[in-house]
């Protein structure tokens, strides 16, 4: 790029930095209208104001929207198009404790953060003058000044230029991907309006090093996804003073944790790829009073990568792997019941619990057997009764509605309920069987090929950290979504995916970022070089190449 270029992108990241954007707040229309009306200040935009939207997310009690700006080329009259997305919320500010006032002041913070301790590595970084810090600067305000300054570049110059970007800034990515999931259907509709030829979905969100003293620049072409199983534990009540007359549902929650949290049989591999281990990110009984009686149901759910497995074949997965840890349970308390009964001169007799799991799916049919169609009447009234409350999140929806469904099944034995909380992030896997995945795996690599640089970049499968490019395809299989939106209670009443017209795009995509690291820690920062210079004109290189 050029210096003018750099210094535009370098000037227009901390303008959106300064502005606060925290997600699922009403400031996050605060940058995306800033950002709207940098785009109606552009002189192509001037000319055609049309072609710059608001896109709200429906039903969104905060008012959020995310910008659309479309730029046609003037050269000949091709079709073909490259879609360009950024987002523009952030996380919050409260670790920076007592300089939370300079989370998004950067030229401040940088000052101010000579005055605390801070890790080793960020000191050094802070006293080399090469980087800049600040909340949402890396990730990702740096991403979407690059592709402002780009649409705007590519604007100046429309008349020889061919073929066309549609480029979205996105709100609520933090959260629960509201914004892109909004715009998906806007693209549809745009390539239906315009005729348009999509070719490939390019983000800018942020890349870091792998590992400690990890310096190589990454391009990821295509992305990790992510799933949410979850189980809901019944277990048998019993006095605290006679456990073993129950089955504590707490004991089988921790047996899956200890079968699945940062297990890597559990990691999804594809071409030498491995996502990260699956991690809890709950776990709680459900009993709402203290007493001396053991919990009855308790439910916890985890974050698992996706590579290559869906969600069928990922619930074959976890249900095998809550299986083999509720007979741990077993076996282990028949061990110790017995050395108890020993100890005490007690008669032993092996305990009656059988590890019993099942799909979220499986229940309902089970319950449907018994009950007919009142089994759908009573899930319908929850559905209604649960939306009207504003307080329950998507993870306690499907909670309730699980919960509700065991409670109408005759059978009150022991069991473990596996099902998917959302949200679903769909993994791309772009292999190159396709015309536009070899397109794109092309020209990656002729960019990184002819791009004069210090820096050793490569081309790497998979943006390993989960971002809004899942939302760009979805998968084909009829099981695979079949199997998601059985075992996903609230599917598509109160957690809603474009699924059609996700399917409809079905684009591989490509992740050109900046470069810097701490991203979500108070020591987040940008590594201004590459990031002004370099990464733009590999973001810039890789449209044009597309179209040609």
């Amino acid at each position: 790029m050029s210096k003018n270029l750099s210094k535009k992108i370098e000037t227009l990241t901390l303008e959106l930095a300064e502005t606060p954007s925290i997600v699922g707040t009403k400031y996050e229309n605060d940058v995306v209208k800033k950002i709207y009306e940098k785009f109606l200040d552009m002189e192509y935009f001037k000319k055609y104001p049309e072609n710059v939207k608001y896109v709200p997310i429906k039903n969104d009690p905060l008012g959020r929207k995310s910008v659309m700006a479309m730029v046609k080329g003037e050269k000949g009259n091709s079709k073909k198009t490259v879609i360009l997305i950024g987002h523009t919320d952030t996380v919050g500010i409260s670790d920076y404790g007592t300089l939370k006032n300079y989370a998004t002041k950067p030229l401040e913070l940088v000052e101010k953060l000579k005055e605390i301790s801070i890790p080793e590595e960020a000191l050094r970084d802070l006293e080399s003058g090469k980087y800049l810090f600040g909340r949402g600067i890396f990730d990702m305000k740096c991403g979407v000044a690059t592709l402002m300054t780009i649409v705007e570049a590519i604007s100046d110059d429309v008349k020889i230029f061919e073929g066309n970007i549609v480029f979205a800034a996105v709100c609520d990515e933090e959260g629960n991907s509201g914004g892109m999931l909004s715009v998906v259907p806007e693209l549809i509709n745009l390539e239906k309006t315009e005729g348009f030829e999509y070719l490939a979905v390019i983000d800018t969100d942020y890349s870091a090093p792998r590992y400690d003293g990890d310096n190589t620049r990454y391009i990821y072409v295509g992305t990790v996804g992510k799933l949410m199983p979850s189980f809901y534990i019944v277990g048998s009540e019993a006095h605290g003073g006679d456990p073993f007359k129950g089955l504590d549902p707490n004991h089988i929650s921790s047996a899956i944790v200890e079968e699945m949290d940062f297990n890597t049989k559990y990691c999804d591999e594809a071409e030498g790829e491995v996502t990260v281990p699956p991690i809890s990110l709950r776990q709680q009984d459900l009993k709402p009073e203290y007493s001396v009686q053991t919990a009855k149901t308790s439910y916890l759910y985890f974050n698992f990568g996706t590579h290559s497995s869906t969600p069928d074949q990922m619930m074959d997965k976890v249900i095998d792997g809550a299986n083999l840890a509720f007979k741990k349970v077993i076996d282990s308390l028949n061990v110790e019941y017995k050395k108890y009964c020993d100890f005490n001169g007690f008669p032993y007799e092996k305990l009656p619990w059988e590890p019993r799991v099942m799909s979220y799916e499986q229940l309902y049919e089970k319950v449907k057997e018994e009950k007919g169609e009142e089994v759908d009447k009573v899930i319908k009234q929850l559905e209604e009764d649960l939306l009207n409350d504003p307080n329950i999140d998507e993870r306690v929806f499907a909670l309730k509605m699980v919960e509700t469904l065991h409670n109408m099944w005759s059978d009150k034995n022991p069991v473990v309920i596996a099902y998917y909380s959302p949200p679903y992030y769909p993994h791309i896997y772009v292999k190159g069987e396709s015309p536009l995945e070899k397109k794109l795996l092309n020209v990656v690599n002729e960019v990184i090929e002819e791009t004069e640089t210090d820096y050793d970049i490569k081309m790497k499968k998979f943006y390993p950290y989960i971002s809004d490019l899942s939302y760009a395809a979805a998968p084909r299989e009829e099981n695979a979504i079949g199997s998601l939106k059985n075992n996903m209670p609230g599917f598509e009443t109160k957690y809603n995916l474009p699924i059609e017209e996700m399917q409809k795009l079905n684009l591989p995509v490509v992740n050109i970022g900046p470069f810097g690291k701490d991203a979500h820690k108070f020591t987040e920062r940008l590594e201004k070089d590459y990031s002004f210079n370099v990464a733009p004109k590999l973001v810039y290189e890789t449209i044009v190449k597309l179209l040609k």
